[in-house]
């Protein structure tokens, strides 16, 4: 089966790609290893370039109507607030943090899709090889659900898009610089009780983070920084540990989701082998704390969409796509190093540490040019220095 673009994984950053070319002309079709997509929520918030690439396959309106958009964040730390972010200057479009669960993004990143082509996305599959000969490349795949038989799919461009334990960047033989962190979460969704309305809390306590997110259907995820790997996912556990760091108690009767993860990150050493591209998780795994993972996959693939189609129509397109790689790599760096910023700012700090973050928090939170300089790094934006926005009102919508 022949098409220009062969995707290997249907998460959202593949569905993304299919999208932007798709609807651009371009042939594509998706081989994803789930025969159903995975109902459990995972990343949530949607930064607003990620929503600038997310309205160029006319998405974002549908995302923000159903979404929960989170215009500030809260410090707390002992019961008093240390300090407030607000994101009203980060974007004029999209002057918030969307907060949507992972499983109805890529419902309606598949939507898209199949409305672009029905015949897209084909399930039940799994990599075995890949053949380049320099002007196309053959994916070889068998049933990932048991049976016989190979499948050949060829194209001009093969992308791997298969997450951070990638088989396509196995079958390619691309070596990964793998980082792990002492850093372990619980996390799960309850009722939320309204106490914080729309905004997202982070309490910076002595025995560690809690992290506090609204989410649409009147829910809100607790995510909650462990000294070691949690054993199992416990909704009792978390509510108990919430209770202790917060005071605050969810409603175990209600939660709906829970997850246990430990967190690491890895960087692949190249990303363009000949016609076979990575991208998303299976480029740069990052840590999910601060939310960079999924956003930096999208922007990737915005910006590799039109490379694409220019190889695809003929162009000699081998020195955009290293100073791509470049780019790539770059970005990933940054958004680990984060990562990395908010992770440490959420381990657990005795008195008078404690007490000496919480300060300095507080008081570059008062500092408007400082905290407008936080919100559009925090929210994935080019950073401009403090400097050349004193004294300036933030943009609003």
């Amino acid at each position: 089966m022949a098409a220009d673009v062969v995707i290997v994984g249907g998460g959202p950053v593949g569905l993304y790609l299919a999208a932007a070319l798709l609807q651009e002309g371009v042939s594509v079709r998706i081989l994803e290893q789930r025969t159903e997509r995975n109902i459990h929520t995972r990343a949530i918030g949607i930064h607003p370039p990620a929503l600038d690439a997310l309205d160029q396959v006319q998405l974002a309106a549908a995302m923000v109507q159903e979404g929960v958009p989170i215009r500030t964040g809260l410090a707390v730390s002992g019961g008093r607030t240390v300090g407030t972010m607000s994101f009203d200057g980060v974007s004029e479009a999209f002057p918030f943090v969307l907060a949507l669960p992972q499983n109805r993004t890529e419902q309606l990143l598949e939507d898209r899709v199949r409305a672009l082509d029905s015949e897209a996305i084909v399930r039940g599959v799994k990599v075995t090889g890949l053949h380049d000969d320099g002007a196309r490349t053959a994916v070889v795949v068998e049933p990932s659900a048991g049976g016989e038989g190979q499948r050949h799919f060829t194209a001009s461009f093969v992308v791997a898009a298969d997450g951070a334990r990638s088989q396509l960047r196995k079958v390619l033989g691309v070596p990964v610089c793998t980082k792990a962190y002492p850093d372990h979460y619980l996390m799960g969704d309850f009722a939320d009780s309204g106490h914080h309305g729309q905004m997202a809390v982070l309490f910076l306590e002595s025995e560690g983070i809690v992290e506090s997110f609204p989410l649409p259907g009147g829910l809100r995820r607790w995510v909650v920084r462990l000294g070691k790997p949690a054993e199992a996912a416990d909704a009792h556990r978390l509510a108990g540990l919430v209770l202790q760091r917060t005071g605050i108690l969810p409603d175990v009767e209600t939660n709906t989701m829970l997850s246990a993860f430990s967190v690491r990150s890895t960087l692949a050493r190249s990303t363009v082998a000949g016609r076979a591209l990575l991208i998303g998780d299976a480029a740069h795994e990052i840590s999910p704390i601060g939310g960079q993972g999924m956003n930096l996959g999208w922007m990737t693939a915005r910006a590799l969409s039109p490379l694409i189609r220019r190889g695809v129509a003929g162009d000699p397109v081998e020195g955009a796509l290293k100073k791509f790689e470049v780019q790539q790599l770059r970005a990933a760096v940054v958004a680990r190093r984060q990562s990395e910023i908010n992770m440490m700012l959420g381990r657990p700090l005795q008195s008078p540490f404690l007490q000496l973050r919480n300060l300095a928090i507080g008081a570059a939170a008062s500092v408007p040019a400082i905290n407008r300089w936080t919100a559009r790094r925090f929210t994935m934006q080019p950073p401009r220095t403090p400097e050349a926005h004193a004294g300036q009102e933030p943009s609003r919508k």
